[in-house]
């Protein structure tokens, strides 16, 4: 095997990462914004699953159902969750070990939600908020941004992101380049 194989071989493996997504309260595992993402991470050589929360509307149940899925995992993996699908996947990672987090208007700080604290095991973090959003606070991705240490990118749109879906897209790119 030639040294450029060798190479090929690592490199493939280094990027080849499982990226679960996690989507929001009324949308679905396959909704617009992670079809995109989700083409961009197959696109990087990444493997994808998009978890089916529909039977349930309880975050924390979610969660449970995240982190039953990791159970079988041997690397830590990417999240990436949306809306209460960010809680989701923010909680998660409280509990298990993951590569990192790449968070959508996250649910966080939300009145009847479980957890209010958000310590995370990974510090490869980064969250993108609508300026308009009218579902989630702003302010509370700033305050989880600030906490975190974290790279929050602020947005011209709603809690959909569908106006800035470029740039989201963008974002999510440059990403998963960062996250090895």
């Amino acid at each position: 095997m030639s040294y450029g194989q060798v190479y090929t071989s690592i490199t493939t493996v280094l990027n080849n990462m499982k990226i679960y997504f996690s989507h929001g309260m009324e949308s679905g595992p396959w909704g617009s914004k992670i079809k995109h993402l989700a083409a961009i991470a197959k696109e990087a050589g990444h493997t994808v699953e998009s978890i089916d929360y529909r039977e349930t509307k309880d975050p924390d149940v979610r969660v449970s159902m995240l982190l039953k899925v990791l159970e079988n995992d041997k690397e830590p993996p990417i999240l990436v969750g949306s809306s209460m699908g960010g809680y989701v996947s923010l909680v998660a990672s409280q509990q298990v070990n993951v590569q990192s987090l790449f968070l959508l208007a996250p649910a966080l700080y939300m009145d009847g939600y479980k957890v209010q604290m958000y310590p995370s095991k990974t510090t490869h973090i980064e969250v993108v908020h609508g300026w308009s959003d009218d579902i989630i606070p702003v302010g509370n991705s700033v305050q989880f941004a600030r906490q975190a240490n974290c790279t929050l990118h602020l947005l011209k749109g709603d809690h959909r992101l569908n106006s800035s879906i470029e740039e989201v897209m963008s974002l999510f790119s440059r990403f998963l380049t960062r996250a090895h």
